[in-house]
């Protein structure tokens, strides 16, 4: 443990680990303080699996594929047929993770928090670090964590702007523009294959439900949604309803894939959460839904809830004034930037509670985001990186996917690192 780093991230999610990975690799001194006991953010603490596949031109993808690479090496990532290289396992994340962070020479403190933030005008000049664990390294060196320690750099990439909350920076926030959450889980014991066989027997719509083999293993994916669209699983959906199985809300938004090196384990992005769910109504959701699964699913009967996520997954939340506020007009028309950290083509993707009022409004061209969209405003060397950028609602929308989360990381570490 240093007194000083040029870079302290707060936050080991996607965005947090990619910016530390890629910094420490060009020379930074890099520090994470990670509020849970690993790192991996939405993909290992709210099952966030897969990765949405994003545009082949993308750019920052360094990470990205040294991520694949290592999970490939313990079973813990496949390439689906449709050419994703997103379909990771939640658990060996966290291992593979671990594994790129020590090799990079990037130190972390888990359950730990930032304490105070020590400033001068526009300049963060260092923090304090509050821990609740007796597991990292630094207890037993006798360091004191209340000190000071200074930094070049802070990067806020708690997904909620925590830090940029502390520094009372100014927000974009419209409460009237959210979407739902979701408290993700999967279920093992399932015979995949009989499932696989099934689906694919029972929806013909291949933009919906598909399935392929890799390594000898099945894997799949179908969905069903509440809103009016010609869903092969609406007839099975409404009896299970009928039969007070599950509550017509329980499946507003049912989504499932395999789960990458299992040859009986199903992700679902399930339940969609509403307004007063929290996660004691959450949890109850996902108890339904299993019994869903075992009743009217082939391949199910004898499956059971092997995970259920630790947090809530978020969509959208604080979102952070920076030197240039992103807007859904950049990203329509495809404006051109000087420093792009993020190239995809990801569509506009927002969810609604209500029936039929969700968007996934495509783009067609390939759109860009400005480096200067992670740069809070009133401070020269304050960053945010993941969901919290500097942008307007419909265009986070498209930005928050895991991909991207990953390039805006390592674009700011590039950046950094020539500075």
């Amino acid at each position: 443990m240093k007194n000083r780093y040029d870079l302290i991230i707060a936050g080991g999610g996607t965005a947090g680990v990619s910016c530390a990975y890629i910094a420490a690799k060009l020379g930074l001194e890099v520090l994470i303080i990670e509020k849970n006991s690993y790192l991996g953010g939405t993909i290992t603490s709210s099952l966030v699996v897969p990765a949405m596949k994003t545009s082949d031109n993308a750019i920052n993808t360094d990470f990205f594929n040294e991520l694949y690479k290592n999970l490939e090496q313990i079973n813990g990532a496949i390439t689906y047929c449709d050419g994703n290289k997103g379909w990771f396992n939640p658990e060996l994340t966290k291992i593979a993770l671990d594994k790129m962070m020590t090799e990079a020479g990037v130190e972390v403190l888990f359950e730990s928090f930032i304490n105070n933030i020590y400033t001068n005008n526009t300049k963060v000049l260092s923090i304090s670090i509050d821990t609740i664990s007796s597991h990292n390294n630094l207890l037993y060196n006798n360091i004191i964590l209340s000190n000071p320690i200074e930094t070049r750099y802070l990067i806020d990439a708690t997904g909620d702007a925590k830090i940029c909350q502390k520094l009372n920076c100014e927000f974009l926030n419209n409460n009237s523009e959210t979407q739902p959450t979701s408290l993700r889980f999967i279920m093992s014991g399932v015979n995949v294959e009989e499932f696989s066989s099934w689906i694919m027997e029972l929806d013909k719509d291949r933009d919906v439900t598909t399935s392929c083999k890799i390594d000898g293993n099945t894997y799949c994916s179908t969905a069903y949604t509440w809103d009016s669209t010609k869903w092969a699983l609406k007839p099975i959906v409404e009896q299970a309803i009928s039969d007070n199985v599950v509550e017509a809300a329980d499946l507003n938004y049912f989504q499932l894939f395999s789960v990458a090196g299992t040859q009986d384990s199903i992700a679902f992005n399930a339940p969609r959460l509403l307004a007063n769910d929290g996660y004691i109504l959450a949890r109850e959701r996902v108890l339904r839904l299993s019994r869903f699964c075992n009743k009217y699913l082939k391949g199910f009967e004898k499956a059971y809830i092997s995970s259920i996520a630790n947090s809530i997954g978020v969509r959208v939340s604080n979102r952070v004034k920076g030197k240039y506020v992103y807007k859904i007009e950049d990203l329509l028309t495809s404006k051109v930037f000087d420093n792009p950290v993020v190239i995809s083509n990801y569509p506009v993707d927002i969810h609604s509670k209500e029936k039929d009022s969700s968007t996934l409004q495509k783009v067609y061209k390939e759109y860009q985001l400005p480096l200067e969209s992670l740069q809070a405003e009133g401070f020269d060397n304050l960053y945010v990186i993941g969901r919290c950028i500097s942008a307007d609602f419909k265009s986070q929308a498209a930005l928050r996917i895991i991909p991207s989360c990953f390039s805006m990381g390592e674009g700011l570490a590039k950046y950094l690192a020539k500075k």
